[in-house]
């Protein structure tokens, strides 16, 4: 054998310690990605958690943060209709409340829910305008003292860049089919035909918002109003008015829904069916433009500012 031969067929330093660095990337990555899996597991409700057990089931539905679409809470809905083992269902609230569509939705699913198996309401921390909109399909609210609930009415904000957008030189041509077709462009002041189409629409949606109070609490429409001025009530405040039934905490709710099922002995709670596979994928998808999106999401929806579609939301 040649000394050349031999010096090749000696491993070379270089790649050794090339192969060695790509395998603790590669272990790296494999870890970090079930650090995130159990990390994110553990936000996540798992499938019906006490499901397995025997005995009477409440079902159990959360709706927390801002009420930005309903799609994911209308399929837990359905789920608990459709399941036989779940005689009621308890309907926990932590939102400030959000869109007016979004919420409408899941008022009309939890009435229908409430129909057919008794659906009781807990309201957390706050569960007010939207919040408490969705609530009133059930047959009984329960509330803490201090929850945040009520401030029944509707908003529109138009934010006004334009001064803005002229210190540093930008400008915008509009070609329109009609006058009103570029109403809450927040490049300008609105009109006085847009402001009063925005007052028309608006009062519209709370008109519905207050008929649906009265028919749901059973309180003269006259007597609704004279709350629904934005105004947001304690639970005990809201107990006095009516707005509520109950006060109470988590397992105050559990206790009525389980003598309205007619539910004798402990319940077992059932949780929403969630594939933790669906919901990392979702939470990676979401980390890579989150930022830019909920900036955007608090300046045109959430803060009460609708967005492009110029939806209103609860105050």
């Amino acid at each position: 054998m040649s000394s050349n031969e031999t010096i090749n067929s000696r491993p070379r330093p270089f790649l050794v310690v090339l192969a060695t660095i790509g395998g603790l990337c590669i272990i790296g990555v494999a870890v970090f990605i079930l650090s995130i899996f159990f990390i994110a597991s553990s936000f996540i409700s798992s499938s019906g958690l006490s499901s397995y057990k025997k005995g009477p089931k409440i079902g159990v539905l959360t709706l927390k943060g801002e009420i930005i679409e309903a799609g994911s809470i209308l399929k837990d809905i359905r789920e608990f209709e459709n399941n036989k083992d779940i005689k009621a269902v308890v309907f926990r609230i932590d939102s400030p409340g959000g869109a007016v569509g979004a919420a409408q939705e899941i008022y009309q699913a939890i009435k229908e829910l409430n129909s057919k198996k008794p659906v009781v309401v807990s309201m957390e921390n706050v569960a007010a305008s939207g919040a408490y909109y969705a609530s009133l399909g059930a047959s009984e609210i329960v509330a803490d003292p201090g929850t945040l609930t009520g401030s029944i009415g509707v908003i529109v904000k138009i934010p006004n860049i334009g001064d803005l957008l002229k210190k540093i030189g930008i400008s915008q041509t509009v070609i329109k089919t009609g006058a009103l077709k570029d109403t809450g462009d927040f490049t300008r002041p609105p009109t006085k035909e847009e402001k009063e189409l925005l007052k028309s629409v608006i009062e519209d949606v709370y008109n519905v918002f207050v008929e649906d109070v009265s028919k749901a609490r059973h309180i003269p429409i006259d007597k609704v109003k004279a709350l629904a001025d934005g105004r947001v009530f304690t639970g005990r405040q809201a107990l006095k008015s009516h707005l509520i039934d109950k006060l109470g905490n988590f397992y105050t709710a559990v206790d009525i829904a389980a003598k309205l099922a007619g539910i004798k002995g402990q319940p077992v709670l059932v949780y929403p069916k969630r594939n933790k596979f669906n919901e990392l994928k979702k939470l990676l998808e979401q980390g890579e433009s989150s930022g830019i999106n909920r900036i955007m999401y608090h300046l045109f929806y959430l803060g009460n500012i609708p967005g492009i579609a110029f939806l209103p939301a609860w105050s």
